[in-house]
């Protein structure tokens, strides 16, 4: 019965549907096949039965990556993805049961805003991830690679004069080109080639200092990539291991939610108290591709959410590890 739901709702989320419904579905779902999830809302003295509205709904404290296998399927996992982290960090772990899904999830998401990636060359600049095992980005952007058809595409280690290179002649070809990469790399790229037209580029970046260079606002390195590069915009990533949806920006920081994915703000002194009309506090994410995780996630990210469903990342609570994935700190 739990494997029936799962392929039927995995193949929902490709068609239309309402998000609260799917939302709510989904948590009675969860609720009950996740054994962690489940024991959560039973220390709350929740019962899910009663839960009628999205915002009544328990968020998973995101630390539960961490400590326990979050998992609401009995079967072998195809893939772990693991944050990344300092050493000494215990680091988040998510089980991914279905690969395949992932990727239709991430390719379906990037292509409703950007367009096929078979119109793409994708080149990527992710050295830190690169060198690590377990990057749920790096596992994105190979399918990315895949998907554009390419020869040209590819990643990029440590050879940034081949990359700046290629980017020069693919810009004078019609096939569009996006350049995604961690924020370090792409400061470096700025700092040693600056000085070229690539205002046909899409730069986009995913975040992360690594500890490389000094902590910078969102704004001030995205100015810094525009005055290097000639380019109008930065687009950026918003993803992190915990999920399998990501939410893009066209520029300023400002992200949209894609079809599977929904942020609600909390209080900043009640983590249990969501209101509609509260526009600033911490994050807290639905991510409906989550199916065999859990969907409701409670992160340690600071935001806005704007009438018109985007959002904004400000930084992060205090005592939060600093995330590779994640966007810049105030």
């Amino acid at each position: 019965m739990n494997q029936q739901f799962i392929l039927s709702f995995k193949k929902s989320l490709f068609e239309s549907f309402r998000f609260e419904e799917k939302a709510l579905e989904l948590f009675r779902f969860q609720a009950s096949a996740n054994q962690i999830y489940r024991k959560y809302l039973e220390f709350l003295k929740i019962d899910p039965a009663k839960i009628s509205s999205v915002n009544e709904i328990p968020f998973l404290p995101i630390e539960f990556f961490k400590a326990h296998t979050i998992t609401s399927v009995q079967s072998q996992p195809a893939a772990l993805f693991e944050s990344s982290g300092t050493t000494g960090q215990i680091r988040s772990r998510h089980y991914v049961y279905d690969t395949s899904f992932y990727e239709k999830v991430a390719q379906y998401i990037f292509e409703q805003i950007y367009g096929s990636l078979a119109e793409f060359h994708v080149l990527a600049l992710l050295p830190s991830y690169l060198e690590r095992t377990g990057s749920s980005l790096v596992y994105m952007v190979e399918h990315f690679i895949r998907e554009s058809h390419s020869s040209e595409s590819g990643f990029f280690l440590h050879d940034q004069s081949e990359l700046v290179s290629k980017i020069d002649t693919l810009v004078q070809q019609n096939k569009k080109v996006l350049l995604i990469g961690v924020t370090f790399a792409l400061l470096d790229l700025a700092e040693h080639y600056g000085g070229r037209d690539w205002s046909r580029v899409i730069v986009m970046e995913t975040g992360g200092m690594k500890g490389r260079r000094e902590e910078l606002l969102r704004e001030e390195v995205h100015e810094i990539l525009k005055q290097a590069f000639l380019l109008p915009k930065v687009h950026s990533e918003y993803g992190m291991t915990e999920l399998l949806s990501q939410a893009y920006s066209f520029g300023n920081g400002v992200f949209q939610m894609p079809p599977t994915m929904r942020i609600l703000i909390r209080d900043v002194n009640d983590p249990f108290s969501i209101n509609a009309n509260q526009r600033s506090g911490g994050i807290n994410i639905i991510d409906l591709a989550n199916v065999d995780s859990c969907a409701f996630i409670e992160t340690k990210d600071i935001g806005i959410v704007h009438p018109d469903n985007t959002f904004q990342v400000l930084g992060r609570f205090d005592n939060s590890d600093i995330r590779g994935c994640n966007l810049l700190v105030l």
